[in-house]
């Protein structure tokens, strides 16, 4: 997938990685539509700013009608603040999963016909490490993104036949105010390093789009999924090193 000249789409773009996102696509050489569910946070020079709800689809509808010129299209907008499965609360549980689930979805089904038209494209999903590693205080937020994992893998499939490529995205834990809140609100003092850098996992992900990848690890992500083979466990915040 060359993206330079290409046309992106990136959701969620008011912050954190998102905007990153949109930044090193311009920086690239592609458009970017930037969108956002309130899109006077959008602060990205250089890009045409759109209202996106992903989790209305009427805004999902809209959002396709009036870029019909998209071919890769990055799904990287998520509800983080889900909580615990058993005590949390129940609504904040569903939002995880209409967001980085039904919100993936619809905005795959709506765009899927553009990217075909458009000679097929590509799909990045931005997925988490923590679908494979869970810690206390997002397992809602692990069990959505893991939900998110399987319907990559079957998108990917489906969406072959039209030449559309379907990358998922799995970094660790990384630098962006979202995740600082949620390490602050649950008392986790996250070691020097802990953190990835934005700017080094959109560059990988990008990268790993580029050449054709159908899945990029980064970050504790690459040891959360060679565990997978042995019985389950939790990610201890604590023992965190540097970027993999």
């Amino acid at each position: 997938m060359e993206l330079q000249g290409a046309t992106a789409l990136v959701t969620g773009s008011n912050r954190g990685l998102g905007r990153q996102f949109a930044v090193e696509l311009l920086r690239r050489g592609a458009k970017v539509y930037a969108t956002a569910r309130r899109p006077e946070l959008v602060d990205v020079p250089g890009a045409e700013v759109l209202r996106l709800d992903i989790t209305d689809p009427a805004s999902v509808t809209a959002a396709a009608a009036a870029a019909g010129d998209v071919d890769v299209l990055v799904n990287n907008a998520a509800f983080m603040a889900g909580g615990n499965l058993v005590t949390g609360d129940l609504e904040s549980i569903r939002l995880a999963m209409e967001s980085s689930y039904f919100g993936t979805l619809a905005m795959i089904r709506a765009f899927a016909p553009v990217l075909a038209r458009n000679g097929g494209g590509a799909v990045l999903n931005v997925l988490s490490g923590a679908a494979w590693q869970t810690v206390d205080g997002n397992t809602a937020y692990a069990a959505a993104k893991a939900a998110q994992w399987s319907l990559t893998n079957g998108v990917r499939l489906e969406l072959a036949g039209q030449g559309t490529l379907v990358t998922g995205l799995v970094p660790g834990m990384i630098d962006t105010e979202p995740m600082r809140e949620f390490a602050a609100a649950h008392g986790y003092d996250l070691p020097e390093g802990a953190l990835d850098d934005p700017a080094h996992v959109v560059a990988r992900g990008l990268d790993g789009l580029e050449s054709g990848e159908v899945e990029v690890v980064h970050g504790f992500a690459v040891d959360a999924k060679a565990a997978l083979a042995g019985p389950p466990r939790a990610l201890d915040p604590a023992a965190l090193g540097g970027a993999a």
